[in-house]
């Protein structure tokens, strides 16, 4: 049962996260820590109803590389970090074969709450992805962690990051190993407009790691994402 159990009952539970948006949660100070205690609370859409925990960033306040997924798998969901699964695993293997192994990066997700299906038999939760919907109302925890570490280089992993990032018709096949100019974000005064201060950096978008362990020639899905994130290594020289 995910932490929704605290949130009413009745009509009032039913309300809580409809309004698929998580601004209301954000504190207006605290620095990353202060935002960690605060996501624990979110409650700006339904997908926290389900998921064990909210699963934050983690990692130095002004790292020089930051890397963002889809959302936590069934592993971190369960221990409350990002990217502690097999894919986690993977990534930082990718990392070290790229040159990135030293380098202490900043490692968050797009939506901070695991969304599966139930396995027909036993108790295995499938991964789904989340909508659009759910996306926009994490948006704001991003953002926030955007403006607060102010990468050199942001490291998008998969589709559904490159969507929340650049738009919803991004295609990783189609951008990924470039390095682009990192996207305008609003002000942090909540009226979506300016300049929040993480515009300096580049944007780099490769596969998701989950993505190599799907592939039928793994081998080779690996080199490719050791090869887009040795772009972002020597961007970082």
């Amino acid at each position: 049962m995910g932490t929704g159990t605290d949130a009413g009952t009745g009509a009032e539970a039913g309300a809580v996260g409809q309004e698929y948006d998580a601004t209301p949660y954000l504190p207006s100070r605290g620095g990353l820590a202060g935002l960690r205690r605060a996501a624990a609370g979110c409650r700006g859409c339904p997908l926290f109803r389900d998921a064990t925990q909210t699963v934050f960033g983690r990692g130095p306040s002004r790292a020089r590389l930051m890397l963002v997924g889809e959302q936590p798998g069934d592993q971190e969901d369960r221990q409350g970090e990002p990217f502690v699964g097999p894919a986690g695993q993977l990534l930082r293997r990718a990392l070290d074969e790229a040159g990135l192994g030293d380098e202490d990066a900043y490692v968050t997700n797009v939506v901070k709450h695991f969304k599966f299906v139930a396995a027909p038999r036993g108790k295995r939760r499938i991964h789904k992805t989340p909508s659009l919907r759910e996306m926009a109302a994490c948006r704001p925890w991003l953002e926030a962690e955007l403006r607060l570490v102010d990468p050199d280089v942001l490291v998008v992993l998969g589709g559904t990051a490159g969507k929340a990032l650049l738009g919803s018709s991004f295609r990783v096949g189609e951008r990924r190993g470039v390095l682009l100019p990192m996207p305008a974000l609003p002000d942090g005064n909540g009226d979506g407009g300016g300049d929040g201060g993480a515009g300096h950096g580049r944007l780099l978008a490769t596969v998701h790691p989950s993505a190599v362990l799907r592939a039928d020639d793994r081998e080779s899905a690996f080199a490719g994402l050791v090869a887009d994130l040795t772009v972002a290594a020597t961007a970082l020289e």
